[in-house]
């Protein structure tokens, strides 16, 4: 390895594309390929979901579970991207994971609480002692609490340092108090400054308390998850740690999001040939069965739950249908958004197409096909679709919070400044300002949309900056770790 190369292990319940549910796994799918381009050996440890096709069977060792034994099984694939190949390992049970989601079951506790022993159990078979853990989620909080305690003095893991990456605080993994005999603690961990969490344990929680490091994905969301409005009940531990917790701003995957390359897409464009984009618009007009105009057409793809804000949406929906506009959504989720969406198609045949359910190749096409990209979220840790929708020259309408803050700037015709469109309160009728605000713009003014166009283009959110920040805070991880170590001998 080059001098200054780092061994880093990955660790992450879900990693595109073999398995996603959110942008944990475009995040766990795009960042280690961008640290195998500055030089480090980087590796992915990620549950075999049954739908993962493997390439080859490593080993099997025991897996010590709550007075017995399961056994772990590790299988090898690839991720592959522009020129790199990153090593997957994948934990197999059959047991815990041969299912047809990745989530929603009532032993969600015993299945990471397996991950997080199989991936520390796997290190030595391999002859892999990374430098760093990069632990994801409340799924991985597990690995940094095993190294603190039970692997403390084991030499192999003594020196591996930990990141734990909060990607959203709301998921957090809070299970009853009986399952601390299942990870294998005692109930002194049961007190309100270890893993008790008004009266059950958290595992989110084990990892912000444990880990050297912690960071969040976004710079304003590690300010905000500081606070009781955003703090999911966990800002007083999060204050504490405050000098240890960092924020960085995600990537996209150029490689992925590219609208001269991509294959999903119906007619190919660059910033060179920006107004190829117009023909998206019209495919994708046809596609949904809405009239096929120069309307402002605005897109969304989302999960379709409150944190996105779609409670605005749908209180303001008739003003929105009243500008003229289209409106073309994508996502799944709670039941009454299913439906009232739904319900809103049948209503404006004419204005609205509502597909419930994921089609990634319709998610790009919604990208690339729109004008304005809706993203009004109640909170956002970072977003990765407002980068997604600047790359294919569709603009952003925000709220300014998390990293939707720390991307989009508003819009400011006097100083012709900006980059999309963004709104503070949480509330419909600034949003109904904003929407409002966007489409008059369109319609009237094309010469400074088409400026606003071009500028998103030109915006440059790749990995490569991202994946340097990190860098550098595995190297002050490194360090925490190597002077606790020290204290720790001098005692």
């Amino acid at each position: 390895m080059a001098a200054g190369s780092l061994k880093i292990l990955f660790a992450s319940a879900e990693v595109s594309p073999f398995a996603k549910t959110g942008g944990l796994a475009d995040v766990a799918g795009s960042l280690p390929k961008a640290l195998k381009r500055l030089g480090h050996d980087v590796r992915i440890a990620m549950p075999k979901y049954k739908w993962i096709d493997e390439d080859e069977y490593l080993l099997d060792y025991p897996v010590e579970m709550d007075h017995h034994l399961e056994t772990g099984i590790v299988k090898k694939t690839k991720l592959k991207g522009n020129n790199v190949e990153i090593p997957v390992y994948l934990m197999e049970s059959y047991k815990y994971y041969y299912r047809d989601n990745l989530y929603g079951y009532d032993d969600e506790a015993e299945r990471f609480n397996f991950f997080s022993k199989a991936v520390l159990n796997m290190l030595p078979q391999l002859d892999f002692q990374p430098d760093i853990i990069h632990c994801n989620d409340w799924q991985t909080g597990m690995i940094p609490l095993s190294l603190k305690t039970k692997y403390a003095e084991d030499p192999f893991y003594n020196k591996i340092a930990t990141l734990f990456t909060i990607h959203n605080l709301q998921y957090q993994g809070v299970f009853p108090k009986d399952t601390l005999c299942l990870v294998g603690l005692s109930d002194q961990y049961f007190k309100p400054e270890l893993l008790e969490f008004y009266g059950q344990i958290n595992f989110m929680k084990a990892g912000l308390l444990f880990a050297d490091l912690l960071n969040t994905v976004s710079k304003k969301y590690a300010l905000e998850i500081q606070t009781s409005e955003y703090g999911q009940e966990l800002d007083g531990l999060l204050r504490k740690r405050a000098q240890d917790l960092y924020g960085i701003v995600n990537g996209i995957d150029n490689d992925v999001f590219d609208p001269e390359a991509d294959e999903c897409i119906y007619h190919n464009y660059s910033l060179a040939t920006i107004n190829e984009k117009k023909e998206n618009k019209k495919a994708l007009q046809q596609e949904m069965g809405l009239p096929v105009n120069d309307t402002p057409l605005l897109g969304l793809t989302t999960r379709l739950v409150d944190q996105k804000g779609l409670d605005l949406v749908t209180e303001i929906y008739e003003e929105i249908m009243d500008l003229g506009v289209q409106f073309v959504l994508l996502g799944s989720g709670e039941d009454h958004y299913q439906k009232t969406f739904a319900e809103l198609k049948m209503k404006y045949p004419q204005q609205t197409a509502a597909n419930i359910g994921f089609n990634a190749e319709l998610a790009q096409k919604i990208y690339a096909g729109s004008d304005i990209f809706l993203m009004p979220s109640r909170f956002e840790p970072c977003g990765l679709s407002q980068m997604i929708s600047l790359r294919y020259g569709t603009i952003p309408l925000v709220r300014s919070v998390g990293g939707l803050a720390d991307t989009i700037e508003d819009y400011n015709e006097q100083k012709d400044t900006g980059n999309g469109f963004a709104f503070k309160e949480y509330d419909a009728q600034e949003l109904l300002n904003t929407i409002t605000r966007a489409v008059g713009i369109y319609s009237n003014n094309q010469q400074v949309w088409q400026s606003l166009m071009e500028r998103a283009m030109k915006y440059d959110f790749s990995w490569e900056r991202s994946a340097k920040e990190y860098v550098d805070l595995y190297q002050k991880a490194l360090g925490k770790k190597s002077r606790s170590n020290n204290q720790r001998a001098a005692i």
